[in-house]
C-alpha cells in the first residue's frame, strides 16, 4: 500500500503570521518577512507530525492511494480522515493497463476515523494478480486555517514553535505531553490493522 500526496499545501495557506503573533514576534520592521520561509517549514513539519500522529489531514488536498488487494471484496478502508469525496478509482493490471471504473460503481462512505471507499454492487472491481487498485480522493478539514478545529491547530502551533524554539538542538523525545493531549480524540486506535469498519 501506497498513499501519495497529489498536491502539496500552498504556501498561501499556511498560518505564517498568526504562527508570528503566537511567537511573539516583533513586527513593523522593514525585514519583517525575512522569516517567513523558515516559519512555514516549521509548520510544514509540525503539520506532517500531527498528520502521521493521527491520520488525520488537516488542510485540504488530494491524494491517491495504491492497495494490491482489498482487505473486504465489499469495501475499503480508506487510510486518512476526513475524507470529502473519492474522485477516481483505477483497476491496474501487472502490465501497468489501467481501467477506470465507473463513478455509479462505489460511494464513500464518510466517517469521523475511518472513512471507506464501498460498492454500490455486491463487490468491488476485482484486482488482478499482479496489479493494484488506485484511490483517488480529496481529504482535509478545509482549504483554510480557519476550517481545521481549534484544537488540531492549536497542536500544530505548539508543536511548530518547539521546532522552532530548539531548532539547534538535536531531541529525539517525541512529541510534547501538551500536544499529545490536544491530539488525543483525534487519534484512532487501530485494531485489526484496521479491518473493523
Amino acid at each position: 500500500m501506497m498513499l501519495v500526496e497529489q498536491t502539496m499545501i500552498a504556501s498561501s495557506a499556511l498560518p505564517v503570521w498568526a504562527f508570528k503573533e503566537h511567537l511573539r514576534l516583533g513586527t513593523g520592521f522593514s525585514d519583517d518577512d525575512v522569516q517567513e520561509s523558515v516559519l512555514g517549514a516549521y509548520l510544514r513539519a509540525a503539520i506532517a507530525a500531527i498528520e502521521a500522529r493521527t491520520s488525520k489531514a488537516t488542510l485540504s488536498r488530494t491524494f491517491r492511494w495504491s492497495v494490491p488487494a482489498w482487505r473486504d471484496l465489499a469495501s475499503q478502508t480508506l487510510p486518512i480522515a476526513p475524507v470529502a469525496a473519492i474522485t477516481a478509482l483505477t483497476i491496474v493490471d501487472r502490465q501497468g493497463g489501467e481501467e477506470p471504473i465507473d463513478e455509479s460503481r462505489f460511494t464513500l462512505a464518510t466517517d469521523t476515523h475511518r472513512p471507506r471507499l464501498v460498492s454500490t454492487g455486491f463487490l468491488l472491481p476485482p484486482i488482478p494478480v499482479g496489479g493494484k487498485a488506485m484511490i483517488d480522493f480529496d481529504a482535509g478539514y478545509g482549504a483554510s486555517w480557519d476550517a481545521i478545529p481549534p484544537d488540531l491547530a492549536q497542536a500544530v502551533f505548539l508543536l511548530a514553535t518547539q521546532y522552532y524554539e530548539d531548532r539547534s538542538a538535536v531531541d529525539t523525545s517525541g512529541i510534547p505531553s501538551a500536544v499529545n493531549a490536544l491530539i488525543a480524540r483525534y487519534r484512532d486506535v487501530r485494531l485489526f490493522g484496521g479491518g473493523r469498519a
